[in-house]
């Protein structure tokens, strides 16, 4: 990365951060799962890090090329990081080259779109727990379906696909 992009990132990270130091300002800060209520003390899942609840209640932004599921394409699904409800199918992933994990579909009624102000972006979040995921672009061209929902890799969770079982393995 050159001078001129690295300039570029730590400028839009600096509008990332100022944005939501502002709406924490002003009204301490709007989890995505407000409202809703916690899985419990049955909850088995690992509990969420700190940065991860920036992300995910917080509606935080994981930097470009930064997280995991960037550039992994296994065959499985993609779940909520929060309460691990199955959001979107690897065959839906596509490399839009952002710099975030990118769907062209999500599973039935498992992605919520909530304009997020001023119609410049839609966030999505799960319709399950109301974890932000990400947001959603139409209108791009870069799949037939036309449609982007670019995520964080800390807002997912991956469940590989079960092997096929070999036809002369030992039963």
């Amino acid at each position: 990365m050159n001078q001129e992009e690295r300039r570029h990132w730590a400028s839009w990270i600096g509008t990332i951060a100022e944005g939501v130091a502002g709406v924490m300002a002003v009204d301490g800060g709007i989890p995505a799962s407000q409202g809703v209520p916690d899985p419990g003390p049955s909850r088995t899942r690992r509990p969420l890090t700190e940065t991860e609840k920036r992300i995910i209640e917080h509606q935080g932004t994981e930097p470009p090329f930064s997280g995991q599921f960037v550039s992994f394409f296994e065959q499985g699904t993609y779940g909520c990081r929060k309460c691990g409800e199955a959001l979107f199918r690897s065959e839906d992933k596509f490399d839009a080259g952002c710099g975030w994990p990118c769907f062209d579909d999500s599973l039935p009624d498992a992605v919520r779109n909530i304009n997020a102000g001023q119609g410049r972006r839609t966030e999505i979040t799960c319709a399950r727990c109301g974890a932000h995921l990400g947001h959603i672009f139409t209108g791009e061209r870069l799949t037939p379906k036309n449609t982007r929902y670019c995520v964080n890799s800390l807002s997912l969770e991956f469940q590989a696909a079960p092997q096929p079982a070999m036809a002369n393995s030992p039963h």
